[in-house]
């Protein structure tokens, strides 16, 4: 028995039990590291604790890898990747662009994936070739679209001080060629891109845990995600994702330098 589209839901529904009523309201923050800042509220690890209950009552053969509490099973056929708020900064700052991530990989390919942003009322889906969108706008099923080329494009990314040295550079040498580039949409732009609303989305440095989710829901609806070597992007890293393969290819032969 594989999960279906009921199934994501009650997993999205779960998490935003535990994350939304605690949005804008002052929830505590711990920072992980010792230097820097990498926070995680109550918020995440309740919403990711949810989430783990229902796929283990359910799914027990499968694996799980989450953000918060670690991977059990990684070398089993299907292994479900979660992110219980992506763009933690964002939520504690009162920002809407963080969303609920939740991918299910089967033998390391991402084949099922959703997004929900509780605070918009908003839900992306892919599974079987389709990608489904929920909000409200209503519901429809999504499509990428095409610019034309890297000039025309409107490009994402989280920060542009998440890049250092090399890939830095390799990434102003792309924005610098883009009609228009906008910051701090985490998740979101993802989104927004399977949803035809953007162009291209680049980010580095990303955790599994950070794409699984979106993988599916761009491949689904016409687009193409991979690493900066056009490898696949399961693994996280520096990650491109395009409305399509001309406009791919054209900032991918950037970033490869």
């Amino acid at each position: 028995m594989l999960p279906d589209r009921l199934f994501f839901n009650r997993l999205a529904d779960a998490a935003k039990a535990e994350t939304l009523p605690r949005f804008r309201t002052g929830v505590g923050v711990a920072n992980k590291l010792e230097t820097g800042f990498d926070p995680v509220t109550e918020g995440d690890q309740a919403a990711e604790r949810a989430i783990r209950a229902l796929i283990e009552e359910t799914f027990p053969d499968h694996g799980i890898l989450g953000e918060e509490y670690g991977t059990v099973g990684a070398d089993r056929d299907y292994v479900w990747v979660i992110d219980p708020i992506d763009g933690t900064r964002a939520f504690i700052s009162g920002l809407p662009v963080w969303g609920t991530l939740i991918g299910l990989y089967h033998k390391g390919r991402a084949v099922m994936g959703l997004m929900d942003q509780p605070f918009t009322g908003e839900r992306f889906f892919a599974a079987d070739g389709v990608t489904h969108y929920r909000g409200p706008e209503g519901a429809r099923t999504l499509s990428t679209r095409d610019c034309g080329a890297l000039s025309e494009a409107t490009m994402f990314t989280t920060s542009p001080y998440l890049y250092h040295g090399d890939i830095k550079t390799k990434f102003e040498a792309v924005q610098d060629k883009v009609r228009l580039a906008r910051y701090g949409c985490d998740c979101y732009a993802f989104a927004l891109l399977a949803a035809g609303h953007i162009d291209l989305v680049i980010e580095a440095g990303l955790k599994p845990y950070d794409v699984g989710g979106l993988i599916p829901l761009i491949e689904q609806a016409g687009g193409i995600v991979t690493d900066w070597n056009g490898g696949r992007a399961e693994m996280g890293g520096e990650v491109i994702a395009a409305g399509s393969a001309a406009l791919h290819a054209e900032a991918l032969a950037i970033l490869r330098g």
